[in-house]
């Protein structure tokens, strides 16, 4: 991650910080979400040669993400995860997504996300980046509560 902070920030942005090894990024920057995205995805697949999927979200938006949580309080924290996407999916293929049962794993779609609770394990529920991405025909990344906050925590401390 040190390579992707100096590649950036090489780049132009600033503020440049990652946390952990999941490709989380922090940085500032005046240009559009899509610029960004294009930016990105070029300096990563120039450098290392892998065309990753990039998915931008400022602070206020992450902050969005987690007050708008609809599982709430009477639902474990810890399995509750938060599916993010740059592009708004079409309603019909969210209609017919939620029109399925999915066992004990529940979602609930929403503007701004996909929140899932997954009581057992998230590693083998059916509702992954891989099922969302296939469906939807949109880019995804999911995060937990703990990464989120985290973020935001960082994004305030440059």
């Amino acid at each position: 991650m040190a390579q992707l902070r100096q590649l950036l920030a090489e780049s132009g942005f600033q503020n440049v910080q990652t946390w952990i090894q999941s490709g989380n990024v922090i940085l500032y920057s005046e240009l559009s979400v899509e610029e960004v995205v294009k930016r990105v995805n070029k300096i990563i697949k120039e450098s290392i040669g892998a065309d990753l999927k990039i998915i931008v979200k400022t602070p206020a938006e992450i902050e969005t993400v987690i007050a708008e949580n609809p599982f709430g309080k009477r639902y474990d924290i810890s399995r509750v995860f938060f599916t993010l996407f740059n592009d708004t999916p079409d309603i019909n293929l969210v209609t017919a997504l939620q029109a399925q049962d999915f066992g004990p794993d529940e979602f609930i779609f929403t503007p701004h996300a996909i929140y899932l609770f997954i009581p057992g394990s998230a590693a083998k529920t059916k509702l992954n980046n891989n099922f969302f991405e296939r469906k939807l025909k949109i880019d995804t990344t999911t995060r937990n509560f703990n990464t989120l906050s985290k973020l935001i925590a960082l994004s305030s401390n440059p």
